[in-house]
């Protein structure tokens, strides 16, 4: 076998070679021996077919895989040899037949490999590590958002303003005709939500179950429909109901409703405590590890392969229709492109790698304990702890989804001690975002 080696780029490889078309030959020979012993035809017994036979009906497939074994295995013995680590499958070239090259069957193999770099300095990149001590304030606007989220509606016969709930029939009209999607019955608003648009908002606010409007509205110049973006329209806007909010007490049924079986205010209270506790801590662990991640990469600008981020993509793009079917939409019918999370799949790609090296670098593999920690934290939430802990040991690849977050785990607390890092207080609201 000869060998030849050069760059095409900064990580992709070319490697000519040559296998003698002599041993292909007697790999051939050895396929076709070893089909004859079972091959069947009919008018002759298993094992009894002529070899001449068995070479006319399967010659062709055997040099077939013969070839495809004497390249692999070439291409094989040539990576380890120059120590190359291969990203993807390689794409491989004929040169030609062999009839003019000395016995001798010529090809290239293309490919790309993994990316040798040594990690960057990340002393100087900034880490800020959200404080926030859960109070009484804190526990009062959670038990506020738990109100909210189980908001009644009762019918009222006042005017409508932001926070009803609004029953509306509309049609809108360009140009004097209706336009697809500019008419509906029946149509549940909440005012103020933003879901729909603001100018389409404002005027029903203020009007009574019963009444009517007609006002004009300019759709944005950036508006999703083009056939609409930047037309002015006209609505027609009919009120059947208004349903204004009504918040539930903080009484025993509340208490009852979260899961406190006796009603007891000051459990229910207790428990909720416990609850943000939690999440705050989650959330805090969450920012510092973006942080963390970030700085890796801000300081490990490098280049990845093409294959590894297509075949990322892809993944991404089943994920995407898997998450679909389990909402119950039929993906089938919803065009999704791997191109689509080419950004998301680069960088989960160049994190991978850097994460890897960090790993190898400083020793930073799950251990079993920290496993089993984590398990056991994920398990409080269950009613049933130890059989959730079972649950996950009894599938490799589960348990191997929480080893990649006590690697992630190990990787950002070593990011933490070794860059410019330091607490700083935040409000409940800028800690929770749209939770809050």
């Amino acid at each position: 076998m000869q060998t030849n080696q050069e760059p095409v780029s900064a990580l992709e490889r070319r490697i000519d070679m040559a296998v003698t078309l002599a041993d292909i030959d007697k790999n051939v020979e050895l396929r076709l021996k070893q089909m004859a012993r079972t091959v069947k035809m009919p008018g002759f017994r298993p094992g009894k077919v002529p070899f001449k036979m068995v070479a006319l009906q399967y010659g062709a497939q055997a040099r077939s895989e013969a070839i495809s074994a004497a390249v692999e295995q070439a291409f094989g013995e040539e990576v380890r040899n120059q120590n190359l680590r291969v990203a993807g499958y390689p794409r491989i070239e004929a040169k030609n037949a062999g009839s003019d090259a000395g016995g001798k069957l010529e090809f290239s193999a293309v490919f790309e490999i993994y990316p040798d770099f040594a990690l960057g300095d990340i002393s100087k990149r900034k880490i800020e590590r959200p404080l926030l001590a859960v109070g009484q304030a804190e526990v009062d606007k959670t038990i506020d958002v738990l109100r909210k989220q189980r908001t009644n509606y009762v019918e009222a016969t006042r005017a409508a303003a932001n926070g009803d709930r609004v029953t509306v029939d509309f049609t809108g009209r360009l140009n004097g005709e209706i336009f697809p999607g500019g008419q509906a019955n029946d149509y549940p608003l909440m005012l103020g939500a933003g879901g729909m648009l603001p100018d389409f908002e404002q005027p029903i606010a203020g009007m009574k179950p019963g009444e009517s409007k007609t006002f004009d509205l300019t759709f944005p110049a950036d508006y999703q429909s083009t056939d609409l973006a930047g037309k002015l329209v006209s609505f027609e806007v009919a009120v059947k109901r208004v349903e204004a909010p009504q918040l539930p007490e903080v009484d025993a049924e509340f208490a009852k409703a979260l899961g406190v079986e006796d009603g007891n205010l000051e459990k229910m209270r207790a428990e909720v405590t416990d609850n943000l506790e939690r999440e705050v801590t989650k959330r805090v662990k969450a920012k510092v590890k973006e942080q963390a991640m970030n700085a890796l990469l801000e300081a490990n600008p490098i280049e990845v392969p093409k294959a590894l981020i297509e075949q990322e993509s892809r993944a991404l793009a089943e994920e995407a229709r898997q998450d679909l079917n389990n909402r119950g939409i039929d993906a089938k019918n919803v065009p999704i492109e791997p191109a689509w999370f080419a950004e998301q799949a680069t960088r989960r790609v160049k994190l991978g790698l850097v994460i890897a090296e960090v790993v190898k670098t400083h020793g930073l593999h799950a251990k079993p304990e920290q496993v089993r920690a984590m398990i056991e934290e994920m398990a409080q939430s269950y009613e049933n702890p130890p059989e959730f802990a079972r649950w996950y040991y009894s599938q490799q690849q589960r348990l191997a989804q929480v080893e990649a977050l006590a690697i992630e785990e190990n990787v950002t607390q070593w990011v933490v001690a070794n860059a410019d890092a330091g607490d700083k207080p935040v409000t409940f609201d800028e800690l929770m975002g749209n939770a809050a």
